[in-house]
C-alpha cells in the first residue's frame, strides 16, 4: 500500500526535475532564437546551468543555420529519459514509438505553456510597474514580441488598449487543443 505513495512521490521528483532542466534549456533554445541579449545576468545563469550537457554535445551535432540542433537534440534526449523513468517508476514502460510521440506532444506543451506563461507576466508587469527596467522583464519582452507584434499590427486601433496579449493566449490555447492534443493521442494508438 505504501509502495504506490513512494512512486508517486518518486515520480514527481522525477518531472519535477526534469521539467526544470528542459525548461532551462528551452528557455536557452528560444531566447537564442529571438536573439534575446546575452550578456543579462539571468542569460548568463541560464547559460551556465545548461553548459555542463549543452557544450560537450556541440562537438559532435552541428548547428543548422539558426538553430541551436544541440539544445534541440537534449531537449528530446531528456524528455525521452523523463517518460521511460516515470514509466519504469510506475512498472509500466512505453514501447519506443510511444515515447517518442509523447516526448513531442510534451514539448509542445512546454513550449507553449512557458509562452502562455511569459505573456501573461509580461501583461502583469505592464500594469503594476509599466516602463520599468527589469533582467527578467527585458528576456521576457524579448522572448513574446515576435508572437506579439504581428497580431498588434493586424488589431484595430484601441486608443492605447493593446488586445494582442488576449489574442495570442487565445492562440496558443488552440494549439493545445488541437496540435499538442492529437499528438498525445496518437501515442495511445501506438
Amino acid at each position: 500500500m505504501g509502495g504506490g505513495y513512494v512512486s508517486n512521490a518518486g515520480v514527481f521528483l522525477v518531472n519535477a526535475g526534469f521539467t526544470l532542466y528542459i525548461g532551462a534549456v528551452l528557455l536557452r533554445l528560444l531566447l537564442q532564437a529571438v536573439r534575446a541579449d546575452f550578456y543579462n545576468p539571468v542569460s548568463q545563469a541560464i547559460v551556465k546551468v545548461t553548459n555542463p550537457l549543452v557544450r560537450p554535445l556541440r562537438r559532435y551535432v552541428p548547428a543548422l543555420g539558426k538553430i541551436d540542433t544541440a539544445c534541440l537534440l537534449l531537449i528530446f534526449a531528456l524528455q525521452i529519459l523523463n517518460l521511460w523513468l516515470v514509466g519504469l517508476l510506475y512498472g509500466a514502460p512505453l514501447g519506443v514509438m510511444a515515447v517518442c510521440v509523447i516526448a513531442v506532444a510534451e514539448l509542445l506543451s512546454k513550449t507553449i505553456y512557458l509562452y502562455l506563461f511569459a505573456i501573461i507576466i509580461q501583461a502583469i508587469a505592464s500594469w503594476v510597474s509599466p516602463g520599468a527596467y527589469n533582467p527578467v522583464l527585458s528576456l521576457v519582452a524579448a522572448l513574446t514580441e515576435p508572437l506579439l507584434r504581428p497580431v498588434r499590427q493586424r488589431l484595430p486601433d484601441l486608443g492605447g488598449l493593446d488586445l494582442s496579449s488576449l489574442v495570442v493566449i487565445m492562440l496558443l490555447q488552440l494549439g493545445l487543443l488541437l496540435v499538442v492534443a492529437p499528438i498525445a493521442d496518437l501515442a495511445a494508438l501506438r
